[in-house]
């Protein structure tokens, strides 16, 4: 007996509630503010990813998958806010994959998801280095919350549900990745 996959499970669901409802457009435009002030709360933690950004000030960045998008200001500060609905996209990032769980699974083996890119080379690479070069310190954000030893410890916890979560995408057991002393990497 086959068992399914538990990506084409959410994929199936995914696709089946996208078909069915919309959200409002007030819930879309407090989701995208609140990935805003993600991002702008990552990048001011890195200053060498606001002075990439402060030269390309003014500029707009529209990123989109399936029928999701959002457009990106870059600000003189280096930092990010919500452009204009009708601003036009001076570079444009689409995910080419149309299954949730494809790129879940190319997320999860560390690989970019397949994107196609349009517009200004400058500013794509710049936004390159800053995918590739700017990280989130969540555990640092969470020790601020509830203490250094509380979110070291689920930091450890998250590590090891990525790595498991690794093993299971790339088909490779929990046992065949330990070193020869049985210890996990």
């Amino acid at each position: 007996m086959a068992t399914q996959s538990p990506f084409q499970l959410f994929e199936g669901l995914a696709q089946t509630l996208a078909g069915r409802m919309q959200p409002p457009a007030w819930a879309i435009d407090e989701v995208q503010r609140r990935i805003v002030l993600l991002l702008n709360h990552v990048l001011m933690r890195e200053s060498a990813a606001t002075e990439r950004l402060v030269r390309q000030k003014g500029r707009v960045v529209l990123v989109q998958w399936r029928t999701f998008f959002i457009r990106f200001l870059i600000t003189p500060a280096g930092l990010l806010d919500l452009a204009r609905p009708d601003a036009m996209a001076d570079l444009s990032l689409t995910a080419t994959d149309e299954s949730v769980g494809t790129i879940a699974q190319s997320l999860l083996r560390g690989d970019k998801p397949a994107i196609r890119i349009e517009g200004d080379v400058q500013l794509a690479a710049d936004v390159n280095w800053l995918v590739d070069h700017v990280r989130w310190d969540v555990e640092d954000d969470l020790a601020r919350v509830v203490g250094d030893a509380p979110a070291h410890t689920l930091g450890m916890v998250a590590r090891r549900m990525a790595q498991v979560l690794r093993q299971f995408v790339g088909g490779v057991s929990p046992a065949a990745s330990r070193g020869p002393d049985g210890a996990a990497p």
